[in-house]
């Protein structure tokens, strides 16, 4: 704030003399506000940056290199149904024969199931997650993202998920089931087409369900 002090008395006769002072300005509640400014438009443009989930790509197959076969024993077909539910079953569909599984999108339902199916690569990554936190495994980011891609690569025992979505099964179930793969660090997944057979073992399994009731 501006002080300023425009005249003096003295004693004696005469007149007054006007002192004139330099004005002195104080700067400090400008401070604060600019403090108060820079501290807002920082927490807005963190609060407005894009929420996404990154999804580390697997390498490009080279020209010349074959696509590996698939591995009836490791292969998890998920079958996303109506009203919420994920149903699945290992390796290939057998009419009467493959046995299918009801699950659902909580800790203790598919995510339950691939983490049983992917110990190790799970523990791999996990392991390498906790030293970088706890600062015994320094890393740039590049090269964090390549030891993860080198785990998938090397990984010979995890599932291949097979992802298939019936008739009228809501998009938040697909991009669900998607995240669940990136929660439980599964190395090989795909989005296929429902095949004719495994139509028909979904009605029969919905059908041998009883109708739930409602309680009035």
């Amino acid at each position: 704030m501006a002080e300023i002090i425009q005249e003096e008395g003295h004693k004696g006769k005469g007149k007054r003399k006007a002192k004139k002072h330099g004005t002195h300005i104080d700067m400090t509640p400008m401070v604060d506000l600019a403090c108060l400014l820079l501290t807002f438009f920082m927490l807005t443009t963190a609060f407005n940056k894009p929420k996404v989930m990154e999804v580390i790509m697997p390498e490009k197959p080279k020209a010349n290199e074959k696509p590996p076969e698939l591995d009836k024993d490791r292969a998890l077909n998920i079958l996303l149904v109506e009203n919420d539910k994920v149903l699945w079953y290992i390796g290939i569909a057998e009419l009467g024969k493959t046995q299918i599984t009801e699950a659902d999108f909580s800790k203790d339902g598919i995510r339950k199931v691939l983490l049983q199916r992917n110990k190790q690569l799970f523990s791999n990554i996990t392991k390498m997650n906790r030293e970088l936190v706890e600062g015994k495994l320094k890393l740039p980011k590049d090269s964090v993202e390549g030891r993860i891609k080198r785990f998938y690569k090397a990984d010979k025992f995890g599932p291949i998920v097979l992802i298939k979505a019936a008739e009228g099964v809501k998009y938040r179930n697909i991009v669900d089931i998607i995240d669940e793969m990136a929660i439980t660090n599964i190395a090989r997944y795909s989005l296929v087409d429902i095949n004719p057979v495994e139509k028909m073992m979904v009605q029969a399994h919905l059908a041998s369900k009883p109708p739930v009731t409602a309680i009035k």
